[in-house]
C-alpha cells in the first residue's frame, strides 16, 4: 500500500538519510509492505528521486494502521521543526 500527500515544509525542513534537510514543496509516500514494514519517503514535488525521512522506518502491528500514519507524519512534518 502506498499514501501520498503534498505539503510546503515547516521551519527546518525534513530531514533525510540520503542528502540532509530538504525544504521547500514536496510530496510525501509512506509505503507499508504486506509484512507491515514501513517507509517514509519524501521528494521534491515533481522530481523524480525520493529521499527516506531520517527515523521514517517502522514495522506496524497491523498494515491498516498505514493510512493514519501516514496522516500523523504528513501533519508533523509540515508544521515543521522547532518553533514551527
Amino acid at each position: 500500500m502506498e499514501y501520498t500527500g503534498q505539503f510546503t515544509t515547516g521551519q527546518g525542513g525534513v530531514f533525510t538519510d540520503e542528502v540532509g534537510v530538504i525544504t521547500g514543496d514536496v510530496t510525501l509516500r509512506t509505503e507499508v509492505s504486506d509484512d507491515g514494514k514501513l517507509v517514509v519517503r519524501v521528494q521534491y514535488t515533481g522530481a523524480e528521486e525520493w529521499y527516506t525521512v531520517t527515523g521514517g522506518r517502522c514495522t506496524l502491528h497491523d498494515t491498516a494502521d498505514g493510512q493514519p500514519v501516514h496522516e500523523l507524519v504528513l501533519g508533523i512534518l509540515a508544521r515543521g521543526g522547532e518553533g514551527g
